[in-house]
């Protein structure tokens, strides 16, 4: 079978590179702003929004970072009336992530009356040593002082973003972390383990010996989060993810679940604006260039910065929403996934299916696969056996879908929200 005939891609992530500081761990680009170079950059984004067809209006929008709250007001004004102006608001779900250092009344207010509905802050522990160990500019106070200007500006949709296994940290000081994000009250929970990325100071302190990784106590406090987070009233949907239902019909996914985050893991197709983002359209995955004065150059002159795009065949496409749904805890009805990519995951996928079956890392029935609680701890490299590249292209497969599972895993970003 081949894939389905492209939908419109109903989904926009917009990528902001712009941070006070650069933080420890983090491997996304960013960088500190310089000059006028953010007013440049809002140019030269509301240029390439302008070059995206225009196909639909966004069921969801995702500005990212970075750090998207590091925008002046008149910096989100002038973006905002040409977000307006091109007929893009409204969409269902729109989140904008914010540090806790750079939230203000007058700035949410501008927000949530222009339509963005949830907010995605990035709080990552509340223990003031970590938060310096991690290199985060904010303290545990900005933390509470920022969520209580969101709920004032009227915002009913926050995710709170934590993250543990970082070094320096024990069960303790995670429980208390957990205790005190969950009494805030929000809607999300993201968390995720620290992972030591290439080029990243925290991976240089690894290497050097400066401390060790306890595996053990990273699946402990994994552990810890499931109970903890279930038993306040959060219902896992992903690996990393936790959210409310409020709905009285049970439903796999909750109702506050990052609906942007659900059309990357069940293979939707999404535009990527801005330095580095990352789009899927029509089976073709592509790559703005990491570089913000070339991005704001090549779009000057009128033309989309884009550094990587590659086709990919219906299968290898197929192959990768595989392995990303996968992450989600109500893995693939089978039918559903037929409908998404036009292949029935029992006949490509069979071998696999069984072997993690068998192996007690998956559930196999005659509606579907998913993982089981150990599968999912396990999910990024059991997944993986799901991939299908081209043989032709697998070298570039291997660099792109190391890219796309970092859009995917950031909530905007695997730690680096």
């Amino acid at each position: 079978m081949s894939s389905r005939p492209a939908a419109p891609a109903r989904s926009y992530y917009v990528h902001v590179p712009f941070c006070a500081h650069k933080c420890e761990y983090c491997a996304f680009y960013s960088h500190p702003p310089g000059g006028d170079q953010i007013d440049r950059y809002v140019a030269s984004l509301i240029r390439e929004f302008e070059m995206v067809p225009g196909e639909v209006r966004p069921r969801t929008m995702f500005f990212g970072g970075g750090t998207p709250s590091i925008l002046n007001l008149r910096q989100w004004e002038q973006l905002l009336g040409a977000i307006d102006r091109l007929s893009l608001v409204k969409p269902e779900e729109w989140t904008v992530e914010c540090n806790p250092a750079t939230v203000s009344a007058d700035k949410a207010r501008l927000l949530r009356d222009h339509g963005v509905n949830r907010i995605s802050m990035g709080v990552q522990s509340l223990d003031e040593k970590l938060l310096d160990r991690l290199g985060r500019i904010h303290s545990r106070e900005m933390v509470f002082k920022s969520f209580d200007i969101l709920r004032a500006a009227g915002f009913g949709n926050i995710n709170v973003d934590l993250m543990f296994a970082i070094p320096g940290q024990t069960m303790e000081i995670w429980r208390s972390t957990m205790s005190e994000a969950i009494a805030l009250g929000s809607e999300h929970l993201s968390c995720y383990e620290v992972i030591y990325e290439e080029d990243t100071p925290l991976f240089a302190q690894l290497q050097a010996g400066e401390f060790d990784v306890d595996d053990d106590l990273a699946c402990d406090m994994f552990e810890e989060l499931v109970s903890t987070a279930g038993s306040h009233g959060f219902q896992q949907y992903e690996v990393a993810n936790f959210a409310r239902h409020t709905n009285s019909l049970p439903s796999d996914i909750p109702d506050r679940a990052c609906q942007h985050n659900v059309n990357y893991w069940r293979g939707g197709s999404f535009h990527g604006l801005g330095p580095s983002a990352t789009g899927y359209f029509n089976g073709e995955r592509t790559k703005n260039c990491s570089n913000t004065t070339l991005y704001c150059e090549q779009i000057e002159r009128g033309v989309r910065p884009t550094e990587f795009r590659e086709k990919l065949s219906p299968l290898a496409g197929a192959g990768e929403t595989a392995a990303f749904g996968l992450r989600m805890n109500a893995g693939w009805p089978f039918e559903l996934f037929e409908a998404t990519t036009g292949f029935d995951l029992r006949h490509e996928w069979a071998a696999d299916m069984a072997e993690l079956d068998e192996h007690g890392l998956g559930i196999l029935s005659d509606e579907g696969f998913k993982l089981n609680g150990h599968g999912l701890r396990l999910a990024d490299s059991v997944a993986e056996q799901f991939l299908r590249p081209d043989e032709s292209k697998q070298a570039a497969f291997k660099r792109q879908r190391k890219s796309s599972a970092l859009e995917t895993a950031r909530l905007i970003a695997s730690g680096a929200l």
